[in-house]
């Protein structure tokens, strides 16, 4: 996936590119390729970036430490605030609704939009916190054995050598 030159997006129908996604990221191991696309428009003030991707990653189960294949899918989208990084942060755009909050990256709108670096950001939020083969993952069987009667300590050999002829007698 190429940067995007953020003025180019200007000269775009809708202000807009789409770009489509059928690659790996080298940071990122997954067992397919991710597949989908990345829709990223111009909207004077801000960058709206919205993606729905999916792929394949094998995880390794918190419980029992087993591997499984999870279906990672990005159905997202978010708003990247330009401005030059010495200029103190304006008000939100007059058009749409948004929270200063809702703006919390921000670009130089003379810069560089780079999508992997982005996609590969977003496929992390997206993974899960615990990884889980199954909801009902016993975990790691544990069995207990019994306590070796072996003793450490020579002094009580007489002792455990009495109790061995006793015990035989009985």
């Amino acid at each position: 996936m190429e940067s995007i030159y953020i003025p180019h997006l200007n000269r775009l129908p809708n202000s807009t590119q789409v770009v489509l996604v059928a690659d790996r990221l080298p940071e990122l191991d997954t067992l397919t390729p991710i597949q989908g696309e990345i829709k990223v428009t111009h909207q004077v003030t801000y960058l709206e970036i919205t993606a729905r991707v999916e792929t394949i990653m094998t995880l390794t189960c918190d419980r029992c430490l087993s591997h499984y294949n999870y279906r990672l899918k990005l159905n997202t989208s978010e708003l990247i605030w330009l401005q030059d990084t010495g200029s103190p942060h304006s008000s939100p755009p007059l058009d749409k609704d948004l929270e200063s909050e809702d703006l919390v990256e921000s670009l130089s709108p003379n810069g560089h939009f780079h999508p992997h670096i982005w996609l590969y950001e977003q496929l992390n939020l997206e993974l899960p916190m615990r990884n889980l083969c199954n909801p009902k993952c016993p975990g790691i069987s544990v069995t207990v054995e019994t306590p070796s009667l072996r003793l450490t300590d020579d002094r009580w050999a007489a002792l455990s050598a009495l109790k061995d002829i006793n015990g035989n007698m009985g």
